[in-house]
């Protein structure tokens, strides 16, 4: 008014603080914000949302100036703000009060990270048997993190290139707050904003999938773990089903890349040593193969770490899987033991398993370049033979509890280093 600019004070109902989700309105107004004439039009603001905001506990404000509360465009406006004078919402056609108390509640960080549309639009969601599915679009590469009920055990969330999808299963009847936060993909500092809030309203519980408590979101690969040099996935899905409890992943991997995968369970009496025993790594120039044989039936989780091959530091989580097995008959035995003269790229044709049979004879085949001798070393010692790239022979087990495969890499070295140990069977 001061710089003799035409103002309206406009009042009516809005979603600030105190607002509970789904909640309806009723009485006088509760908030009041202004329009202004500029440039031959109206436009919408609320100064007091502008200037910053509020504890819970109402005893202490926060100077925060907020841009998006000034001359916000009006589809957006009606999102928190509700004038008693539907004229005032500049929209046609005009909400009614219902469709105002039904509507997903926004707040101002969902449209400044770039947000576009949340799914479902209504505030409270239904689960349909044990399930509920909320999914975001987005303009550009955002990362998202969930909350049910204040922790992201009961959910799935994946990546997409414009968003996000997040799966929930509540493990408890009854109504759950829901929350979605997120931060710009290039965002250095690790502050996630809550862009969105749901009620969920659970009236049966979906025992079948409770998930590891290891499962780290977002579950499955996505463009944020091509950009960790992860190309080309072979499962481009959260989950991996397997009937048999045998699964292998391939992926493209970009320059400089060394990984490193582990296996968790939360029923497994394994120890982890153990467990990623139950990995083996195949390399084939720039690709690698993630061969699985689970010890048992359940739920597992399959975390993958990345390192530069040239850093001698730590290696870093970059995403996981789920791995489902529910056919109880499964029981694989881990794969043999590696040493470090184990080279990246060699490779075990046979035998996979790591337990071998006791008094057979067992077929032996293994990639392995730029070495002289290959021996494996049981009761007696039984030399390989080479041809078309691979060592092969064969070896009796009987009277042995281990069998090592040596090498020699040099024909003028007169010492073996050994490379895999295999365990024989008791009798």
């Amino acid at each position: 008014s001061i710089a003799g600019i035409q103002c309206m004070k406009l009042s009516g109902y809005s979603k600030g603080y105190g607002y509970k989700m789904g909640q309806t309105f009723a009485g006088d107004s509760d908030h009041a914000w202004n329009a202004v004439y500029l440039d031959g039009r109206w436009h919408l603001l609320d100064s007091t949302w502008g200037s910053g905001a509020v504890d819970d506990s109402f005893t202490k404000f926060t100077f925060r100036y907020n841009e998006f509360y000034f001359l916000t465009h009006p589809a957006l406006f009606i999102n928190n703000h509700f004038p008693d004078n539907s004229n005032w919402q500049l929209l046609k056609p005009t909400l009614t009060l219902k469709d105002f108390e039904n509507n997903m509640l926004h707040n101002s960080n969902f449209y400044t990270l770039g947000l576009l549309s949340a799914h479902p639009e209504t505030a409270v969601i239904q689960t349909v048997n044990g399930k509920a599915s909320v999914s975001v679009d987005s303009r550009s590469a955002t990362l998202f993190t969930f909350k049910l009920k204040g922790t992201d055990e009961h959910g799935l969330m994946t990546l997409k290139k414009h968003g996000m999808k997040l799966d929930i299963y509540p493990q408890k009847t009854g109504s759950h707050k829901l929350q979605i936060f997120a931060k710009p993909s290039k965002a250095s500092e690790d502050v996630y904003n809550c862009v969105l809030e749901y009620v969920v309203e659970c009236k049966s519980v979906d025992k079948a999938m409770r998930f590891p408590k290891d499962l780290h979101q977002p579950v499955g690969p996505s463009w944020f773990t091509e950009r960790q040099g992860f190309l080309r996935p072979s499962h481009p899905e959260p989950i991996i089903h397997t009937n048999d409890g045998r699964c292998a992943l391939t992926f493209t991997l970009g320059k400089d890349i060394s990984v490193f995968a582990s296996l968790h369970s939360d029923n497994s009496s394994l120890t982890e040593e153990m467990r990623r025993r139950h990995i083996m790594q195949i390399h084939r120039g720039n690709q690698i193969e993630l061969k699985i044989h689970l010890p048992h039936a359940g739920n597992f989780v399959l975390k993958i770490y990345a390192k530069k091959k040239s850093d001698p530091g730590n290696y870093d989580y970059i995403f996981n899987y789920l791995v489902t097995c529910l056919n109880t008959e499964v029981k694989w035995p881990a794969f043999p033991q590696s040493y470090s003269k184990w080279v990246e790229d060699y490779e075990i044709l046979e035998p996979l398993s790591g337990l071998l049979p006791a008094n057979r004879n067992v077929q032996f085949k293994l990639k392995m370049h730029g070495i002289a001798k290959v021996l494996v070393q049981a009761e007696d010692t039984y030399p390989l033979t080479q041809s078309r790239g691979c060592w092969e022979g064969t070896c009796n087990t009987s009277g042995c509890r281990e069998v090592f495969v040596m090498v020699h890499e040099n024909a003028n070295h007169s010492f073996y280093s050994h490379v895999l140990k295999y365990e024989v069977e008791t009798q």
